[in-house]
This record gives C-alpha cells, sequence and structure tokens, in this order.
C-alpha cells in the first residue's frame, strides 16, 4: 500500500469517527436505540470495505462488512449496504432505503434494542455518518 493511499484510508477513519453521532450515556457509551440511520454523501475513491458494528442490548454482536466498489455513489451504497444488513441480520429488522442515500434499520416485534456504529472503514471520497 502507497503512503498516499494509508494516509487517504488513516484521513477517511477519522473523519468517519468524528461523523458517527449517537444519544450516549453518562458513562460516554452509545444508547441502544430501536431505530438507526445510516448516511451516505459523495462516491467512491477506491475499492474498499465498511464494517458496522452491530451490538443488540441483549445477545452477541456482530460486525457486518459491506464491499464496495470504485466509483459507488451514495444512492447506489445505500443499496448495497441493505443488501448486505438484509442478508447478515435476518428476522426481527426492517431495512430499507429512503431518499435514496439514507439506509434506515428498525427493529421490529420484540426484537431488543441495539447500537450501530462504524466498526472500520477502507472507503475514501464516500462520507457514512450514524444516527439514531
Amino acid at each position: 500500500m502507497s503512503m498516499k493511499t494509508m494516509l487517504r484510508a488513516c484521513g477517511a477513519a477519522i473523519a468517519i469517527a468524528f461523523l458517527v453521532a449517537a444519544p450516549v450515556s453518562a458513562d460516554g457509551t452509545p444508547k441502544p436505540s430501536s431505530k438507526w440511520i445510516v448516511y451516505f454523501d459523495g462516491a467512491t475513491d477506491t475499492d474498499g470495505e465498511l464494517v458496522l458494528h452491530f451490538a443488540p442490548a441483549t445477545g452477541d454482536p456482530v460486525d457486518i462488512t459491506t464491499k464496495i466498489g470504485k466509483g459507488t455513489h451514495e444512492n447506489d451504497a445505500a443499496e448495497i449496504l441493505v443488501g448486505s444488513l438484509k442478508g447478515q441480520l435476518g428476522g426481527g429488522y426492517k431495512v430499507k432505503v429512503e431518499d435514496g442515500e439514507k439506509v434506515y434499520i428498525k427493529t421490529s416485534g420484540k426484537t431488543p434494542k441495539f447500537v450501530l456504529s462504524v466498526g472500520s472503514s477502507t472507503l475514501t471520497g464516500l462520507n457514512v455518518k450514524i444516527k439514531s
């Protein structure tokens, strides 16, 4: 990996860390919610992966990896993420795209609330923001 690529990836990771916004408890940890929204903005400069950390209030956390190719724009990235989430989360969750670039993940029925965060990302040019 070239130094330029490595610096670009590090810069993207730092930007993503600052963009993640979630309600936090008194000790600074995010509070579980029944609805999370992933926002995309821009387009990818290179092939890469987005790893979302999915932590239910009860049960084992799961990392969901989504591969996104070079030149993928925000609306297509949202569709790709929906496919990954539906394939890896299973029942108990409603996952859909709204407004092209927003991915909504909601619990269904008695499914426990969860915390969603960016575990890691090698994407550059495509901004990712998460809110509950």
